[in-house]
């Protein structure tokens, strides 16, 4: 049987599809990428906000029709199905297997108990998320991400209970895996010749606290820069309160750890942080950022935010708008309020107008543009250290990133190939001078 999977939501979901994936290759299937060949589909879901339900829905029914033609089996998994499990049952006959998160520990059991077209029910019992794949199958996971870098989830879940978010209904509270496990991936992906290791978890500073009574994540992030293939570290989503002054000298000490901070604050109104139920105020979230800066003069800083929260007055976000200005973070990614069953926020008065927050979310973008635009132009004739990962259709330049720009989410530079490059860079490190730029890119060329 051909097999195709197609994964929706986030870097953590997509390291399930590839523990999930390499199940069945072990079993001896073929994977396509082409789902009008494929037997079987299985579709990882997002559940996380509105616009994620929607396109898992859309896809699921896309999906379906497939089973018209060649396809035989298609099954749903991940966070949507926990979610909405008995709601989708019903909805959706088309689907053969719904699984959900607390069934990955028996996932392969389920499947071949619908290819053998077996109906025989069984008791689930609840699991530790981080134990529903073995260490073996992340071990055996298939990675989707090319030949140079691949993400590593060292914990599931999440505690800090924002009153908007639904991941705690979904995934439970957060736990580490053990530091023995994740080394053992890091170094098995180092061996598959993967150079960047992408350290991911809902708020990766909360990692250890459960396992070891303290954040473990200086030393994991030391353990893992240690591996002699591997070239760069980073990790994502690091919450404002879990960054300590020991993480941030790791950072700025270790070459081989990026100088990249991503901090998801979300407001910086006192009012919308202390409703949003986060853990630190605006006064400790500017007293955090310069003190990075400070200890570390060429870092990083990305953040996320949400306009429209209920209850956002014109003057709380008028707050936010002027911090966006004068914070001018490298990089900024805005979110509009969704209203996400079972989350406190839900209750909340005063529900902002939907037009409100589209207009407040289009002035908060407009003007990380022009902040972009000024932190790009300091690039200007500076040289970077690249990893080249592809070269441009027409050949007219190779494609890589900066130790500062993270796949899929930051900019990109393209390295002019001026037909005097005679060897093929892909998959190597050069350095290249910058010499030209646009809103998000960099243009440069090869310094040899």
């Amino acid at each position: 049987m051909k097999v195709g999977f197609i994964n929706l939501g986030c870097s953590k979901n997509l390291i399930d599809t590839e523990a999930t994936i390499g199940i069945f290759k072990k079993n001896n299937f073929e994977i396509t990428n082409d789902e009008k060949k494929a037997d079987m589909i299985i579709i990882n879901t997002c559940g996380f906000i509105e616009s994620a339900k929607e396109e898992a829905i859309s896809t699921i029914l896309e999906m379906a029709e497939y089973k018209k033609q060649n396809c035989k089996c298609l099954i749903v998994m991940g966070c949507l199905v926990q979610r909405y499990y008995d709601e989708l049952v019903k909805a959706l006959p088309e689907v053969d297997l719904f699984i959900k998160l607390e069934e990955y520990d028996i996932l392969w059991e389920k499947i071949q108990n619908i290819i053998q077209q077996e109906k025989r029910e069984k008791n689930i019992k609840k699991a530790n998320l981080m134990q529903m794949f073995t260490q073996e199958e992340f071990l055996n996971r298939t990675i989707t991400t090319g030949n140079n870098y691949a993400y590593i989830k060292i914990g599931e879940g999440c505690s800090n209970r924002c009153t908007y978010c639904a991941i705690p209904y979904i995934r439970g509270p957060f736990v580490s895996r053990k530091k023995e496990d994740i080394v053992e991936e890091a170094k098995m992906l180092a061996k598959k010749g993967i150079k960047e290791i992408i350290v991911v978890a809902q708020d990766t500073t909360k990692y250890g606290i459960d396992l070891y009574g303290e954040c473990k994540l200086p030393q994991l992030l030391e353990e893992i820069s240690k591996i002699e293939q591997i070239k760069w570290v980073r990790f994502l989503y690091s919450y404002p309160e879990g960054i300590t002054d020991e993480l941030i000298e790791v950072v700025e000490k270790n070459p081989k750890i990026a100088k990249y901070f991503d901090i998801p604050i979300q407001h910086i109104s006192n009012t919308i942080l202390k409703r949003m139920n986060r853990k630190t105020t605006q006064e400790q979230i500017e007293k955090l950022i310069d003190k990075i800066r400070t200890k570390i003069p060429e870092v990083t800083l990305r953040t996320s935010l949400i306009v429209g929260f209920p209850g956002e007055t014109q003057e709380n976000f008028e707050e936010l708008l002027e911090f966006v200005k004068k914070t001018k973070f490298d990089k900024l990614g805005t979110f509009m309020y969704s209203k996400e069953e079972g989350t406190p926020a839900e209750k909340l008065p005063n529900q902002i107008h939907g037009n409100t927050k589209k207009s407040r979310y289009k002035k908060i973008m407009e003007l990380q543009q022009k902040v972009s635009k000024e932190n790009m132009e300091k690039k200007l004739n500076k040289e970077y250290e690249v990893l080249i990962e592809d070269i441009s259709f027409d050949g007219k330049y190779y494609v890589g990133r900066t130790m500062q720009d993270v796949p899929d989410i930051d900019g990109l530079i393209f390295v002019k190939n001026d037909g005097k490059i005679k060897e093929n860079l892909i998959n190597h490190f050069i350095n290249v001078k910058v010499y030209e730029i646009n809103d998000y890119d960099l243009i440069g060329e090869y310094k040899r």
